[in-house]
């Protein structure tokens, strides 16, 4: 990954940073590197924990530039910390016929607002149920779904193993230190063990986010 780094287009920029999310620029600037090289290869790039589609917007700009699609795979009733009593809990994301979160029209607005739909599949439903039934290679995967240690793995060991040879395993809210985020470790454990595995050399790391190519085989 050296070199210039590929930026989107301000309009693009913008809509990423006018969606509902967690993912700061900085961040969000590095997820799309990844994504512009990673769609070099020609495969499409999955996304685990679309919540409302922020980051989704930077993946299917990619995708579209390099003539690939774009897989975004979540459940939409919300992750553990964004429950209602938790610190990343919105209200707004709340459907109030059933009481439980819905972020999915959230983000379907998302996309039509940023004019990515045709580049994004939103597949609806628990990623390692999804990840049973993929078939394909991927150019890239970008894990940033549950935080607990039986999502972040059961997300690491579903979809890892579908990341080709030379392609990207990112993975979001990375802290080695356990003071600084209050939803647990797990997606750093989960980095520490795609590190152990040999299968996985670490190319950039920004903030919270690692990336990571596959440069030998297993998980």
């Amino acid at each position: 990954m050296a070199g210039t780094a590929p930026v989107p287009e301000p309009e693009v920029l913008a809509a990423f940073e006018a969606a509902k999310g967690f993912m700061p620029r900085a961040e969000g600037l590095a997820l799309y590197a990844a994504a512009t090289e990673a769609a070099a290869l020609g495969l499409p790039l999955l996304e685990v924990g679309t919540y409302c589609g922020r980051s989704t917007i930077l993946l299917a700009d990619a995708a579209r530039r390099a003539g690939t699609t774009a897989v975004t795979v979540d459940h939409h009733r919300g992750s553990e910390e964004q429950q209602p009593g938790w610190e990343y809990h919105d209200p707004e994301t709340v459907d109030p016929e059933v009481g439980l979160m819905d972020t999915l029209p959230t983000f379907r607005r998302t996309l039509r607002t940023a004019g990515l739909e045709e580049h994004v599949i939103a597949v609806v439903g628990r990623s390692p149920q999804v990840a049973k039934v993929w078939g394909g290679a991927l150019g890239l995967v970008f894990i940033d779904g549950g935080h607990t240690d039986e999502h972040a793995t059961a997300d690491y060991e579903g979809w890892a193993p579908h990341v080709a040879e030379g392609g990207l395993l990112v993975i979001h809210d990375v802290f080695p230190d356990p003071v600084d985020i209050m939803t647990g470790q797990a997606p750093y454990r989960v980095y520490l063990r795609a590190l152990e595995s040999g299968a996985f050399t670490e190319v950039a790391s920004v903030d919270s986010l690692r990336v990571l190519r596959r440069t030998g085989a297993g998980t």
